[in-house]
């Protein structure tokens, strides 16, 4: 069995052909996401708007959302994407440092989950994120049971969008 040719996370970073689009919210969508149009962010849009977050602010997907959707002149920004590509901005930042490309990350955690919950999916998991919070001052909820652990008042600190 042949090794599988993985992509890098800054090689998923900078695909983006076809991206940004923009396109009406479907009937089956609209439920959800109301009416009008959508955008479906190119990746590097996202990590330019974690990137800007900083010291002493957060933001969290929904924010991102706002900032894109005012961007492209749309409604809304689609929740699946955005949140995949904030994964994948994490990760990129943190390849970017182990492959000498920059000196230091962007603050990507910074960046929340809705409700302030931290992102498991983040190099080093909650643990990493926290420390990286705390380091900052902010002051970090503890999971219970299956909630993840999440910052403390965050609303506070959200990026105007």
């Amino acid at each position: 069995m042949g090794k599988k040719n993985h992509k890098s996370w800054i090689e998923k970073l900078h695909e983006s052909e076809g991206l940004p689009k923009v396109s009406e919210i479907s009937e089956i969508m609209s439920k959800r996401w109301g009416e009008g149009t959508f955008v479906i962010p190119a990746p590097e849009e996202v990590y330019k708007i974690m990137a800007s977050v900083p010291k002493g602010k957060l933001l969290t997907i929904n924010e991102i959302r706002k900032i894109l959707a005012k961007k492209h002149n749309t409604t809304t920004a689609c929740p699946l994407t955005t949140g995949m590509f904030i994964r994948i901005s994490a990760n990129a930042a943190e390849e970017e440092v182990e492959k000498g490309l920059k000196k230091k990350p962007i603050p990507y955690w910074r960046t929340l989950k809705t409700g302030g919950e931290l992102n498991e999916k983040y190099p080093g998991g909650v643990d990493a994120q926290a420390k990286h919070l705390e380091k900052e001052g902010f002051t970090i909820i503890p999971a219970k049971g299956k909630k993840p652990p999440k910052v403390k008042d965050y609303e506070k600190y959200l990026i105007e969008s």
